[in-house]
């Protein structure tokens, strides 16, 4: 039924805020409570308006109950809302499935990744693996992660040498001889093909497959592999675990895409990779952007920047600065936003052509660059209550971003980065609705509705629902936006878009 045969004796104040702020009502709650469920495949649960009025009286409601809530109010008020805020109990977890300071060792990072993995692949039902996981933010995160800068001792690395002792042939009739130089080509390429598709289609069309791939190979971490290929190998689940924590992130699983995100940063540190962690800590920033933790996502972009300081190519050293300027700019801090935005342009003119660089940081395009900076000052404009002056700055700078994503998937349209393409006409959308430009709103989000539907995105949905809540809000009445609102109820129905990211 959802709730505990037990009552506290006095009225849980802490949901009871939350929930006062919401501007919920008691059967609002319910059914999205009861929507949230069945999407995890939990259909026992069937909550009414008298529970939730016993669960604001101080009943503890039985898991999923307190991580779904969890999601709701975060998604709701844009910032993570922890079990513990709405003042509600969670049943503890496994190491693999709760926390993120964990051993920063080869062995047990392969362990918990194997772990984590197979959990995600056998609990398939949509999301359910992210009911039984917390956001971690604050200290909480940020001094976990500040321990990939330190050395591991000798005693720990090397996860295969355990395996020295097994005959030639080894477990599954697996030679152990190690990957040879064509195998391990393949991965990485395999690698790349999914990342091409995530930027095409969104995260929920291929993450089970990236998943698969993932567990499979931390099986052949867990054979006997010359240090070369382990530390390649290493660097292919680094990889393989940050595109899976960005699918997870892209379709709304926040708690299961910060796990990955972490596994990630943990083996970058096995495959000796500096600039790869500092990949995976920025990813972890957008994720901290997104959930409103200014102070977070700084934290961790500085942690990125300071690791990979000599080790990062021009490219990379862009990326970091532009979303520095993110952080900046999310904290209201115009100064040091406008002093990161022209130091990631300075450094993205540095990129020399030809120059080599790893696959997963090629998608930082001059269209990225712009659409990074346009974004910060468009938040500038928001803190500073719709400034001109910031939405001078933003608006051309978004223009651009969206034409040349326009141009680059009209050259492909069946590959391209499709996804931000879609993304950045919605920021186009905002940089309108910041200016009181209803009709140029409506043509913005309307372009982006089209690419919406060939997405698997709920990250893109969600936006641009949000958008149009504010539109229809301000622009009542004019007409563009009472058609595009028509649209939007019938091509992005609500059910769909309530797994908001």
């Amino acid at each position: 039924m959802g709730g505990s045969a037990t009552s506290a004796r006095e009225p849980n104040e802490r949901l009871g805020s939350w929930f006062r702020r919401s501007g919920w009502s008691k059967g609002e709650l319910a059914r999205q409570v009861n929507r949230r469920a069945r999407h995890l495949g939990a259909h026992h649960i069937s909550t009414d308006t008298s529970r939730v009025r016993r669960w604001l009286d101080g009943e503890q409601p039985r898991e999923p109950i307190p991580r779904i809530l969890s999601e709701l109010f975060s998604e709701r008020f844009g910032c993570v809302v922890s079990v513990e805020d709405l003042g509600l109990r969670s049943l503890p977890h496994s190491a693999a499935v709760s926390g993120i300071d964990l051993p920063w060792a080869g062995p047990q990072t392969v362990s918990l990744i194997s772990e984590f993995s197979r959990s995600d692949l056998m609990l398939g039902r949509r999301g359910f693996l992210g009911t039984s996981l917390t956001m971690s933010a604050g200290p909480a995160l940020i001094e976990p992660m500040q321990r990939w800068l330190v050395p591991t001792p000798a005693s720990e690395a090397a996860p295969g040498a355990r395996l020295a002792a097994l005959p030639p042939q080894g477990r599954e009739g697996r030679r152990l001889t190690g990957l040879s130089g064509p195998e391990l080509a393949q991965l990485a390429e395999t690698t790349a093909r999914f990342r091409g598709w995530d930027a095409q289609c969104g995260g929920g069309l291929r993450r089970k497959a990236v998943v698969g791939q993932l567990h499979e190979v931390t099986d052949l971490l867990q054979e006997s592999q010359p240090e070369p290929v382990r530390r390649r190998l290493f660097g292919v689940t680094a990889e393989l675990s940050e595109l899976a924590g960005w699918m997870s992130y892209d379709i709304g699983l926040q708690p299961t895409a910060q796990k990955y995100f972490v596994l990630a940063l943990h083996a970058a540190k096995e495959a000796e990779d500096r600039a790869l962690g500092a990949y995976v800590l920025s990813q972890m920033s957008r994720q901290m952007i997104h959930l409103g933790r200014g102070e977070d996502a700084l934290e961790l972009i500085h942690l990125a920047q300071y690791g990979s300081r000599e080790r990062a190519t021009a490219r990379t050293q862009a990326m970091l600065y532009a979303l520095e300027a993110r952080a900046y700019a999310t904290l209201g801090q115009p100064p040091k936003c406008h002093r990161a935005v022209r130091m990631a342009e300075d450094t993205f003119a540095e990129i020399r052509p030809g120059e080599p660089e790893p696959d997963w940081i090629r998608f930082f395009s001059e269209a990225e660059l712009h659409a990074e900076n346009a974004h910060s000052y468009r938040d500038l404009a928001y803190v500073a209550g719709r400034s001109p002056t910031y939405l001078s700055r933003a608006r051309p700078l978004m223009e651009r971003a969206v034409r040349l994503f326009a141009d680059e998937c009209a050259a492909d349209p069946f590959g391209g980065h499709q996804r931000s393409y879609a993304l950045n006409l919605i920021g186009m959308a905002t940089v309108h609705l910041l200016g009181r430009d209803a009709e140029a709103c409506a043509a913005s989000a309307g372009e982006a509705m089209t690419l919406a539907k060939r997405l698997r995105s709920e990250r893109v949905n969600n936006r641009l629902r949000k958008t149009w809540t504010t539109a229809r809000r301000d622009f009542a009445r004019v007409p563009e936006v009472v058609d595009l609102s028509h649209r939007l109820s019938a091509e992005l129905p609500e059910s769909e878009a309530r797994r908001a990211v």
